[in-house]
């Protein structure tokens, strides 16, 4: 593990490097809190594939999250070489949806739209209609000319859309789920919030029925974000992955945010060290690469989920 001084210095490297490179840094919420530190930009993934199309000037993309992230990075910006620093930096729910299992689906329901979560494989989204977000998701659904819909790949997030729509919504494939956002109970949240009476519960919808029938607010990490920066409590209980924490205490440093439980952490996004960082920008190596007819059909999906949330 780097001491402070070894931090330090790596990051001054990096930042050279990136300067050098015209490469520029993009990080998770969920990512270590010393590779948030030295990016240029932190956010959830369309948040941060968006800010990448819009530098112009930027001629490598160094995307420290996991691997549906960085492709989709690669397809909203063809021009541009897309680095994921860890290879082994997979989404296990990503995992979860394969092209055959929504094809078999789309044979049972040939009529229905195919909405995907953008916590897909490019593969995956090659075969949906649109893509959406924790954010957008009600949005999206909303704007479908459809009372039903195959929804991929969480569970739980097809869950909270249904609820919230009044849509059938029918979950691809049908335990589709985030195992870290699993690990939140209801029991820890009502412990902590005796503790601390007055504090909000701020929950992730990749989060358990339960869970979210007890919290305060339920959101994606930007909407968190924005929720804990304009409200006027002073106690947060977050049940989300443990790096938004990091960024929640840097923009609000006059508020105390408490994670719902000490082990919800995702270790495919912990991967990314700034060791491996900094040799992925060295080398240019470890290049997200997506097939063109791939790219083109996942390219439409994501077009089409902004100009409905735009």
């Amino acid at each position: 593990m780097l001491n402070k001084a070894n931090i330090v210095a790596l990051a001054e490297k990096i930042l050279g490097l990136k300067k050098e490179k015209k490469a520029i840094i993009l990080a998770h919420n969920y990512q270590r809190l010393e590779v948030q530190d030295i990016a240029d930009y932190v956010g959830d993934s369309i948040e941060l594939s968006r800010k990448a199309m819009n530098e112009q000037e930027a001629e490598l993309i160094v995307f420290a999250a996991v691997d549906f992230m960085a492709e989709s990075a690669a397809i909203l910006n063809p021009s541009k070489k897309v680095l994921l620093p860890s290879l082994g930096a997979r989404c296990p729910m990503a995992q979860m949806l394969t092209v055959d299992e929504i094809k078999r689906w789309k044979v049972l329901y040939p009529l229905l739209p195919v909405v995907l979560y953008v916590n897909t494989l490019a593969s995956a989204k090659a075969y949906c209609d649109v893509c959406c977000t924790s954010a957008n998701a009600v949005e999206v659904i909303e704007s479908l000319d459809a009372e039903t819909v195959l929804f991929g790949p969480d569970r739980n997030l097809a869950e909270y859309v249904e609820k919230k729509t009044g849509k059938k919504i029918i979950p691809i494939p049908e335990r589709g789920f985030c195992p870290t956002h699993l690990l939140f109970q209801p029991e820890d949240v009502q412990l902590l919030k005796a503790k601390h009476p007055n504090a909000v519960a701020l929950v992730h919808p990749e989060c358990s029925l339960e869970m979210r029938e007890i919290a305060d607010f339920v959101g994606s990490t930007s909407q968190m974000c924005r929720y804990a920066r304009e409200s006027s409590a002073r106690t947060f209980v977050v049940a989300t992955e443990e790096g938004l924490l990091h960024r929640l205490r840097k923009d609000n440093p006059d508020k105390q945010f408490i994670l719902a439980y000490e082990g919800a952490v995702c270790p495919n996004m912990k991967l990314t060290t700034l060791e491996k960082l900094y040799a992925a920008l060295k080398e240019e190596k470890h290049v997200v690469t997506v097939p063109d007819a791939v790219a083109r059909q996942g390219r439409k999906a994501l077009d089409r989920m902004f100009e409905i949330t735009a």
